[in-house]
């Protein structure tokens, strides 16, 4: 028997409204960002952001790297979490979505944590292990296009130390992912996946429900 709550739209503002201490640049920049029309769907929820958040914090993570920087949201909720000597890496393929999240990092004081890098996320992760990156990350988090979500989850694996974790972000992909006509590369990208994590043994692992689903993977 599942044990599960059903959550409306309601009750999600509810838990936002009371679970979720944004900061005042955050809410800026989510505002942007809803502006912007049908691409705000990319950026993470609010309750995504304090969970990373929180999880950054209990780790102790100093350093954090994630693919798909979008306007920023992401990266800021972490850089938040993290000390003064913390350090993150904002990999994104758009200079026009860089120069706004690299606004609102400033704005919010963290711009001295973050580096952006606008260019193919496997190239950019290719050349931050040749620069000593390998085994160097305690927190990591894909959230970019999803035909090449098992080639950034294999370049995570190299780049975070043993027992950090990568975050995987829409997992579920809008409920998409048990639909049996859904045979679009996105889809199948992401079944292919979730297949592989669920008996990759070289990772700890739990899928959580909410937003648009994380996968949680503990590297061993």
């Amino acid at each position: 028997m599942t044990k599960h709550l059903p959550l409306t739209d309601a009750l999600i503002e509810y838990a936002i409204d009371v679970g979720v201490r944004e900061h005042a640049v955050q809410l800026k920049c989510r505002a942007e960002t809803a502006a912007m029309g049908g691409v705000s769907i990319m950026q993470i929820a609010p309750e995504q952001g304090a969970f990373m958040g929180m999880i950054a914090r209990l780790m102790g993570a100093k350093r954090y790297i994630e693919v798909g920087t979008f306007t920023g949201y992401s990266a800021l909720s972490v850089a938040l979490a993290m000390p003064d000597d913390g350090r993150v890496d904002a990999l994104d393929i758009s200079e026009e979505y860089m120069v706004v999240a690299r606004r609102y990092w400033k704005e919010a004081g963290q711009a001295q944590k973050i580096t952006g890098h606008v260019a193919p996320a496997l190239s950019t992760m290719e050349r931050l292990l040749k620069e000593g990156g390998a085994n160097a990350y305690d927190f990591a988090f894909i959230d970019a296009d999803k035909p090449s979500y098992d080639a950034y989850y294999e370049m995570m694996l190299k780049l975070v130390r043993p027992g950090g974790l990568i975050a995987i972000d829409n997992v579920l992909w809008f409920g998409r992912i048990i639909d049996p006509a859904d045979t679009s590369e996105g889809t199948m990208a992401l079944k292919a996946l979730n297949a592989k994590i669920k008996g990759d043994a070289r990772v700890d692992t739990v899928l959580l429900p909410f937003a648009d689903g994380i996968f949680m993977c503990r590297k061993r």
